[in-house]
Formats: C-alpha cells, structure tokens, sequence
C-alpha cells in the first residue's frame, strides 16, 4: 500500500474536530444575537436585572428571525462568493491555449481519478501561491501564481495541483468558504457595534418606564412619554438604573469581542487541520511526494502579495505578510509539514533541486 496513507490515519481526527468546530459557529451565533439584543435593552434603560430579563424575552421572540437572516446570507454567498473572491485575488480564467502543460498537467490528474475537472485561473503576481475554491461542482476553481507557474519545475508545479485537488475532493474549499462566511458575520457586527457608540459627546439613551418582559404576552419595549428615545443628559447617566445599563452594555460588548475572536480561531483552526490532509492527498495523486518538499521549500518565504487577510487560509500558504503562529497561524509550519510528508509519505529529504530554482 501507498505510504501516504500513513498521513491520513495520522490526522483523522482532524476531521471530527472540523465538524465539532463548525457546530460552534451555531452557538456563536446565539451569543451573537443574545449580546445586541442586550445592548437594545440597556438603551431603553432599566435596572441591570430588567434589561436581562428584557433581552432574553426578545431573544426567544426573534432567534428564529436570525436563523432566518444567517440563511439568506448564505444563500447570497452561495452565488456570489466566487466573484467576490476573483475580485480579491485579482485572478483570471486561463484556456489551454494559453497555458498548455499548466492546463494539461490539471487535466491528467483529474482523468486518472475521474475528478471533473475545475475550472482554472491565473494570478498576475511573482509570488509563489495556490487556492482553490468553490461550493459545489461547477463552482470549484483552482488558482495558481505566475510566479508558481514559472518558479517550478513541472513535477513540483504537478504536486501542487494535486495539494489544490485534493482540497476539492476533501470539500476542504466547501469548508473554507463556509467558516469565512460565518467569520463575516460576527466581524460585521462587532464592527458594527463599534461604529454605532461614536456619537457625539453627551447623547446618551433616554430611561423609560417598561413593562416586565417576564407576563405573558406582555409588550416589551413599550414607553411612555415622547417619541424621541433620545435626550441630551449630562454624562450619560440613566434616570433608572444607569449604572445597570453600563454594565449591561459593557458585558454585551465583551461577548461580541469574544464571539468574534473565537470565530476568527475557528477558522484558522480549520486551515490549519486541512494543510496535511491536502499534502497527503497530493502525494497519494502523484506518486512523488518528494516533489511536494520541493515545492513546499521553494514556496517559502516567497509566498506574500496583497490579498484581504479573511482570504489567506484558502492558500497553499499564508499570503500576508507578518504571519503569526500557534493559535492564530492559518497554516501549519512548512517545516512540520515536509517533515510529515518525510515520516509518513516517504518522501526524500527535497534540499536538492536539480530543476529549477526558485526566484529570488
């Protein structure tokens, strides 16, 4: 048997804990909503317990409302997220006229494991760089470089292909697309939130009498007095429990900042945990996962262009520069990855390369 499979039983558990992590952006999710929710109530003012009591009568009125909009939001993803990541990659369609042994290099191996073939896109920079994209077949596209095209050799230039292939046929870039649509959602909102308290100095909500959200049926939100729910109050402060609102607000703040956070780990989390699965997959589609070393090798340390950060875990390798490890790192190191395609996959040291060199 291929000592490439050796990786994938290495790392199996990598694919429960994808699916346990996306389960998370669920509950994100209701944290996310529980925390506006909070911050609406505290500006209708009220004791702390009040406003509470009031977000989470809200809370069981309106999650399915939000289950509701986090579905159209997908749906408006699903068909426009490959024109939005063209557009941020600055990537084009590329025939095989153009590119012959790139184009049929794709096509062989889709044809010896009876893959429908992606469709295949050219980035214009010197860097070296791969992706691969897409929800469903007929979506999926693979990009590569310039400077991937014209740094490698063809077997190396192969195995790379293959990495991105293999990205498809796992739905690792159905995965990817996913968790950075979700990560969207909490950045939004917490941006969201940020941008809303820049008001100007001394506007601050206006206290209201309300009813107890804990009746039935009864009608929170519901004032008495003016229509304005503002007024110009000195230093802020609530007429009914200001200090309440403060610390309503301020924690509801807290859980945004740590919805978004951890949906910005998941993420990076699922980068990481696909890389082997990818490097494996490669190996096993060519046969040669010396090639890969080498590829990886080149690929190192000229990697980095211009693209938006949410898009640097879709890559080979981390594009943007300043790239953090450990917890916050979209790839695993280069290092631990040639080192498991030596362990596992059999492959040769790869320090030499007789072919072509990488660019300087």
């Amino acid at each position: 048997m291929f000592r490439a499979y050796g990786l994938y039983s290495h790392i199996q558990a990598n694919r429960l804990r994808s699916a346990i992590l996306l389960a998370g952006f669920v509950a994100l999710l209701h944290a996310l909503l529980f925390s506006l929710l909070m911050i609406w109530s505290a500006m209708l003012g009220g004791t702390f317990d009040e406003i509470v009591a009031g977000a989470w009568w809200q809370f069981r009125q309106s999650w399915p409302v939000a289950l509701i909009a986090a579905a159209v939001w997908f749906v408006i993803a699903y068909f426009a997220h490959q024109l939005l990541v063209r557009m941020a990659t600055g990537a084009r369609g590329v025939a095989r006229a153009e590119a012959p042994p790139l184009y049929n290099a794709l096509e062989n191996l889709c044809i010896s494991r009876g893959i429908p073939m992606p469709a295949l896109q050219v980035i214009d920079t010197p860097a070296l760089n791969a992706y691969a994209s897409g929800l469903r077949q007929g979506q999926y596209v693979i990009a590569v470089t310039r400077g991937l095209v014209e740094g490698l050799a063809p077997d190396e230039l192969e195995a790379v292909l293959a990495h991105e292939l293999t990205h498809i046929r796992n739905r690792d870039a159905q995965l990817m697309v996913i968790a950075v649509i979700v990560a969207g959602v909490f950045a939004f909102f917490g941006d969201l939130v940020f941008r809303m308290w820049d008001f100007p100095y001394g506007w601050a909500p206006t206290p209201r009498r309300q009813r107890s959200p804990v009746g039935y049926g009864t009608d929170w939100g519901s004032t008495t007095g003016g229509d304005d729910r503002w007024d110009r109050r000195g230093g802020g402060r609530s007429r009914n429990g200001g200090g309440g609102a403060i610390l309503a607000i301020a924690i509801a703040i807290a859980v945004i900042l740590i919805t978004w956070g951890i949906s910005t780990l998941i993420r990076f989390a699922l980068s990481r945990s696909r890389e082997f699965l990818a490097d494996a997959g490669s190996a096993e589609l060519t046969k040669n996962p010396g090639a890969l070393v080498r590829a990886l090798r080149k690929i190192e340390g000229h990697a980095r262009f211009d693209v938006p950060s949410r898009m640097e875990a879709f890559f080979i390798e981390n594009p943007v520069a300043g790239r953090l490890s450990g917890l916050l790192a979209t790839h695993p190191p280069i290092a631990a990855r040639i080192a498991a395609l030596e362990r596992y996959a059999g492959a040769q040291d790869g320090a030499e390369d007789t072919d072509t060199p990488a660019p300087a």
